[in-house]
This record gives structure tokens, C-alpha cells and sequence, in this order.
């Protein structure tokens, strides 16, 4: 569209120049006509017809005006062609400011192809390496597939095993407990074999270490036994002794009361009257209380130790607690004689 319009405006200068070009031309033919000397081709001042004074006139009006015309038309001329060479320049800034920005837009043109190959690029490479993941997923799954119908089958024979297992372990713990119960019966009857091996014994508790040391234990428990009750040695004569021992029998002497006496009797007899006459009153030997029971088993011993605190107890109530062969609790209560074994039922 510029290219056209610098055309158009060449084309009226061109024009412009060809009408001055003919104007001056029949000037020139006028002026001479008139030209009293005259020249090739014109006629001379005798051949000159009679002009009327008001024709002249006109002429010379006329050759003003045309003269003035040329004048302005020249100045318009030379404006016109001077905001057609402003416009020129304009045009050519305006070319040179388009010429960049094309220059501009050919560079981020070439930008943004270089753009979408590096994005080509990159979408090619996560094609890839999604089409990697999807592969690798699909092996992943196929072995977790695997190993779950692994597992499956290994459940399922743990589930068999640990049937079989159960099963076993519910006749094992049958087994168990009837040998339990043959250990208890075991035990209860070891401790009554015990006891009764020991029923001709004595425990002599709190007896100080140092009489050891003047007498030997056997004299001590019959000047014992004729202090507290005489009329044992009056009616059955000498007080026989088949075996009598501290126990334990090392000392320790981090402890701080003296250790048991057992003594065993040769006369059972002898042995109960002894021991029924420690039950009604405490006995004594030279000033120190000494306290006299029969000879028990340690496991017999230690259940009745379990007993202390309520037989201390029952005893402030006034329920006349006493604890029988071999370690059976037993209180009077409300007219009745209670045992440990009622007192589990007892509401």
C-alpha cells in the first residue's frame, strides 16, 4: 500500500512538470505573436490585423492571472511535494521500525521453534519414560501377583499346619494336664511322705546360739523339757533323744535370730505330750521365750507362713484360730468350727 502511494505521488509530479512544459510553450507562441519584431513563422507588424484596445487588455489580464496561478500553483507544488517527502521519511521509519520488528519476530519465531523442539524433545523423552514405568508396573504387578498367590498357598498350609498343630497342642495340653496333676498328686504326696517322716520331730525356735557353746543340744532340751513341764520326765522317766540338730546347719552370721532346732524323739509319746503342753503355755529357758512345734516339710512350712496375718487377725477378733495337720486354717464362728477349704465357698 505504500509502495502505490509512492507511485501515485511520482505519476503527479511527472504531470505536473508536462502542463508548466505546454503553458510556457503557448506563452511564448502569444508573447511572440505579439512581438513587434517577430520571428520564423510569425507574422510580421505590417501583416498584424487590427486588435481591438479591450482584447488587449483581456490578454494582459489573462497573462496576469495565469502568471499568479503559476505561482501558486507552484507554491502548493512545492508544499505538496514537501509533505510527500515528510511522508517519505515517515514511510521509511516506519519501514525501518516494521524491518526490526520482523527481524524481532523472525528471532522469537526462531525462538519458539527451538522451543517446540526442546518441548518435543521433553515430551518424547516422558513418552518414553512412562512407556519405561508402565512396563516396569506391569512386571511389578505380575510378580506381586505372584507372590500373593504365593503367599495364598503358603497361608493355606500354615492354615493346614496350624490345624494339625492346634490339634496337637490341645492333646499336649491334655497330656500336660494330667501330668500336672500327677506333679501335684506327686508333690502332696511327697510332702505327706515328709511330714510323716518328720512326725516324731520337734522345732525348738528361738533358742540363742551361744548355749551351744556350754551344753550340747540334746541336755538343753531335757533341762528345757523338765523347766516347762516336769511332770513329762516325773511320769515317763528319761526324755530319749535319737537325733538333734541346728538347721541349716552352716551359720550365717548375717542373720539375726538364731536358728531352728530339730530334734527327733525316740518315744512318740513323749513327743506329743511335749508338744501339746508348748500349745497351752509358752515355754522359757533361762529367761528367753522359746517357742516348740512339730517338724514339718519347707513347702508345708511356707503355706502355713501364708496363714500368719489372718491367724494374727482372727486371733484379735477372739475366733480361736488354729491350723491343723498339715497346714489347714480353722476358726470358730457363729457356734461352728470353719476350715480353710469352707472358706473358699463361703459368701
Amino acid at each position: 500500500m505504500r509502495g502505490t502511494r509512492a507511485q501515485t505521488n511520482t505519476g503527479r509530479k511527472e504531470g505536473v512538470n508536462l502542463n508548466k512544459q505546454q503553458k510556457q510553450k503557448k506563452e511564448t507562441t502569444i508573447d511572440s505573436y505579439y512581438s513587434p519584431n517577430g520571428t520564423d513563422g510569425e507574422r510580421s507588424a505590417n501583416d498584424k490585423p487590427e486588435i481591438p484596445v479591450n482584447w488587449i487588455q483581456a490578454v494582459e489580464e489573462l497573462k496576469t492571472q495565469l502568471r499568479e496561478a503559476e505561482d501558486n500553483w507552484g507554491k502548493n507544488l512545492k508544499i505538496k511535494i514537501s509533505h510527500l517527502e515528510t511522508e517519505a521519511l515517515e514511510l521509511k521509519q516506519e519501514n525501518s521500525v516494521l524491518k526490526a520488528k520482523i527481524i524481532q519476530l523472525e528471532n522469537e519465531a526462531k525462538e519458539m521453534k527451538d522451543e517446540a523442539k526442546e518441548m518435543k524433545d521433553e515430551i518424547k523423552r516422558m513418552k518414553d519414560n512412562l512407556q519405561r514405568n508402565s512396563d516396569q508396573k506391569e512386571k511389578d504387578d505380575q510378580k506381586a501377583k505372584d507372590e500373593i498367590q504365593s503367599l495364598r498357598t503358603r497361608v493355606k498350609q500354615l492354615e493346614s499346619s496350624d490345624l494339625t498343630r492346634q490339634q496337637d497342642t490341645i492333646k499336649q495340653n491334655k497330656k500336660n494336664e494330667k501330668f500336672e496333676e500327677n506333679v501335684k498328686h506327686l508333690i502332696h504326696k511327697t510332702d505327706d511322705l515328709e511330714n510323716r517322716s518328720r512326725r516324731d520331730n520337734l522345732r525348738i525356735i528361738g533358742l540363742p546360739e551361744d548355749h551351744d557353746k556350754r551344753k550340747s543340744l540334746d541336755i538343753i532340751l531335757e533341762e528345757i523339757i523338765q523347766e516347762n513341764c516336769p511332770e513329762i520326765v516325773e511320769q515317763e522317766g528319761k526324755v530319749e533323744i535319737e537325733r538333734i540338730h541346728r538347721s541349716p546347719p552352716v551359720f550365717n552370721p548375717q542373720q539375726t535370730t538364731p536358728r531352728n532346732v530339730i530334734a527327733k524323739f525316740k518315744n512318740n509319746q513323749i513327743k506329743e505330750q511335749v508338744l501339746q503342753a508348748a500349745k497351752k503355755k509358752p515355754f522359757r529357758y533361762h529367761g528367753n521365750m522359746v517357742r516348740i512345734t512339730q517338724d514339718l516339710s519347707a513347702s508345708t512350712l511356707k503355706v502355713r507362713k501364708a496363714w500368719n496375718i489372718i491367724f494374727r487377725k482372727a486371733r484379735e477378733l477372739g475366733l480361736q484360730p488354729r491350723i491343723k495337720y498339715p497346714s489347714k486354717l480353722t476358726i470358730f464362728l457363729q457356734g461352728k468350727v470353719w476350715s480353710s477349704s469352707c472358706f473358699l465357698n463361703y459368701p
